[in-house]
C-alpha cells in the first residue's frame, strides 16, 4: 500500500528509540482493528479494517473520525497574551475577532520555520493554540523559554499545557452528524471559528470549525475521561467511520496542505513555502516577528526555490525523488508524494527552481533511476470545501 510506505518512511522521520506514548483512544483503535504505527513518537492507528482507498474516499464522500490527541494542545492566559503569542509568531492576533483562529508559524531569527500551529483568540480571556505533535518538545521549550523573559520583564501572561483528547470530524456529512448531537447552531460557526459546547451529552467540549483533509470538519478537544464515550456516539451514525494516517496523509496532500518535517522546516522560509498569506500584514510593516529582517526583503526579491504541485502518471512519487528540467537536470525534490485516489494520478509537492515553478511547466520526476513526465500543477489538487457561512 502506497500511502501505509509513505506514512511508514514519516514515522522513521518523526519516531525515536524512546518507548512510543499511547493516546487515550490507544485502547479503542485496537479493539476496533486499528494497526499501529510509530508517528512522532507515539502509537497511532495508520488504517483500520477498510483499505486506505475506500477510508480516503469515505472521508471525502461522507464524515470519518481521526485520533489527533498527539498533537500540543495549549492555553494563554493574562492581559499581555497576544503580545506574547505575537513574539513568536508571524500572524497578527490582535486583529482576529473573539473565537477566531488563524494558521500562523513559528519562526527563527534566520527566518525559518519553526512550526505551524493554529491560535484561536477565544472570548474566555485566553489563547488557544494547537501545534504540531513531532514539534511538541521544541515548540514547549520555545514557549516556556519565551515566557520566562516576558514574566521577567514584569508582564502578565501564563502557560497552560491541556491534558485533553482531540479529535477531527472531517467530511460533508460532519455538520449534520455533529448538529444532532448540539444545541448550538453549526450553521454560524464558519470555518476557522470556534466555540465551547456540549456534544452527545459531553461537556466542555471546544469545537472548532477546522481540519487537514481540505473538507468541512471540526476538532473537538474534549475531556480524556469522555472521550471514548463521544467517539462510539459519533460512530453510531453509518455515516461515519474511524480513519488512520494513511488516509490523512493523502486527503491533506490532495488539499495541498504542508506537514511539518517533510514540506516545511527550520530551513525553509514562509516565502519559499509559499505561506507569505500567513504573515499579517502589519506584522510585514512593523517587522516585529523573529527572522522578519530575512522573510520581509524576500517577499518582493526572488526565491531562489518555491514549492509547487506536481502531477504524474505511471509509478507513484516518494519523498526525495528527484525533479529534473527539460535538459535532465536535477531542478528540485519532491518532499511529499502519492497516488491521489480522487484523481486517479500521482500528486506531490517539492521545491524547485525559481524558473521552473509556473503552474503548467512540463518537468520530470526520476523514480527508479528512470525520467517520468510531470507537470507543476496548482494546489490544492482536489478542490476544498471548507464552511464559509453560505
Amino acid at each position: 500500500n502506497s500511502v501505509y510506505c509513505c506514512v511508514i518512511s514519516l514515522s522513521r522521520l518523526y519516531t525515536s528509540v524512546a518507548p512510543l506514548k499511547q493516546t487515550v483512544l490507544y485502547d479503542f483503535h485496537r479493539s476496533q482493528g486499528g494497526k499501529m504505527v510509530g508517528f512522532a513518537g507515539w502509537s497511532m492507528p495508520v488504517q483500520y479494517k477498510d483499505s486506505h482507498i475506500a477510508s480516503h474516499m469515505h472521508t471525502r464522500e461522507h464524515c470519518s473520525i481521526f485520533d489527533v490527541s498527539h498533537m500540543l494542545q495549549s492555553k494563554v492566559h493574562g492581559k499581555d497574551r497576544i503580545k506574547f503569542m505575537e513574539s513568536m509568531v508571524v500572524a497578527d492576533i490582535a486583529e482576529l475577532q473573539d473565537n477566531q483562529g488563524t494558521l500562523t508559524l513559528f519562526t527563527n531569527e534566520k527566518g525559518g520555520i519553526i512550526d505551524d500551529l493554529i491560535v484561536t483568540k477565544t472570548d474566555q480571556n485566553y489563547l488557544y493554540v494547537v501545534s504540531n505533535a513531532g514539534c511538541a518538545d521544541k515548540d514547549s521549550a520555545l514557549m516556556k523559554s519565551r515566557l520566562a523573559e516576558f514574566k521577567a520583564a514584569g508582564a502578565d501572561v501564563d502557560l497552560e499545557f491541556l491534558d485533553q483528547a482531540l479529535i477531527a470530524v472531517q467530511g460533508p456529512s460532519m455538520a449534520r452528524v455533529l448538529q444532532s448531537g448540539m444545541k448550538e447552531d453549526l450553521s454560524k460557526l464558519t470555518f476557522m471559528t470556534s466555540a465551547l459546547a456540549t456534544v452527545f451529552g459531553v461537556p466542555d467540549c471546544r469545537v472548532t470549525r477546522c481540519g487537514y483533509t481540505g473538507e468541512d470538519g471540526v476538532e473537538i478537544s474534549v475531556p480524556l475521561s469522555r472521550v471514548v464515550e463521544l467517539t462510539e456516539k459519533l460512530l453510531a451514525n453509518s455515516e461515519v467511520r474511524l480513519a488512520g494516517l494513511g488516509a490523512r496523509d493523502s486527503l491533506r496532500l490532495e488539499a495541498g496542505l504542508c506537514l511539518y518535517g517533510n514540506d516545511i522546516d527550520d530551513t525553509t522560509t514562509p516565502v519559499e513555502a509559499t505561506l507569505v498569506w500567513t504573515i499579517g500584514k502589519r506584522r510585514r510593516q512593523a517587522r516585529d516577528f523573529p527572522g522578519a529582517d530575512v522573510i520581509v526583503p524576500l517577499i518582493k526579491a526572488k526565491t531562489a526555490r518555491k514549492r509547487v504541485g506536481l502531477v504524474s502518471t505511471g509509478p507513484p512519487v516518494r519523498p526525495h525523488t528527484p525533479i529534473l528540467g527539460p535538459d535532465g537536470k536535477v531542478i528540485g525534490e519532491v518532499t511529499s508524494g502519492c497516488p491521489s485516489p480522487c484523481m486517479k494520478k500521482n500528486v506531490a509537492m517539492g521545491y524547485v527552481e525559481a524558473a521552473f515553478a509556473k503552474n503548467g511547466t512540463a518537468v520530470q520526476v526520476e523514480v527508479r533511476k528512470k525520467a517520468v513526465p510531470a507537470v507543476i500543477s496548482k494546489m490544492p489538487f482536489v478542490p476544498t470545501n471548507y464552511y464559509s457561512g453560505n
